[in-house]
């Protein structure tokens, strides 16, 4: 085994494999320490959730619709980024526990709108008082100048990666 170099002990970026080719631990990487952050933060809102009878992928759904009450399904899978048929199971939960009501669209009949209930809109007083509060712990020691940049961080890499994933998709497959 090679002796390990001064500047082994604390990487400030991905380490150098013997090869050459950059290496990608866990704690220097981004989607790694973003998708651990996500996920306490979704166990976090689980532990909440759970206490109304409620899965955390319905907290995507009910935000959405709180800001855009009416929007199509697709418009819902849009924004909470997931696909189509993963936003109808979604629905159907929701509708079979009365949080939600879908008709047709009366000018494209092919589109189905959602609406929420009065349980449904009900559950934003309920539920956002503990959405700030799984973000004040989450923001626990951190400056105001600290949680503003990583706002903007979080959200200029999203747009990054959704730009890359576009680019992606129109480039022919070899």
């Amino acid at each position: 085994m090679a002796a390990p170099r001064p500047d082994d002990a604390a990487p400030t970026g991905p380490a150098r494999t013997p090869s050459g080719a950059d290496d990608l631990p866990p704690d220097r990487s981004l989607g790694f320490q973003v998708r651990r952050c996500h996920r306490a933060f979704d166990r976090a809102l689980n532990a909440h959730l759970a206490r109304e009878g409620l899965a955390s992928g319905f907290w995507y759904f009910l935000r959405a619709l709180w800001l855009e009450n009416g929007a199509t399904q697709r418009r819902l899978a849009q924004i909470n980024n997931v696909t189509e048929p993963t936003a109808v199971t979604v629905l159907r939960a929701m509708d079979r526990l009365g949080l939600i009501e879908r008709a047709r669209n009366a000018e494209d009949r092919r589109k189905v709108n959602v609406f929420l209930t009065a349980r449904g809109r009900a559950l934003k007083g309920e539920l956002m008082p503990r959405a700030h509060r799984i973000n004040e712990v989450a923001a626990r020691g951190l400056s105001p100048d600290d949680l503003e940049t990583c706002l903007r961080v979080l959200k200029t890499m999203s747009e990054n990666l959704a730009a890359e994933t576009a680019r992606m998709s129109d480039e022919p497959l070899r």
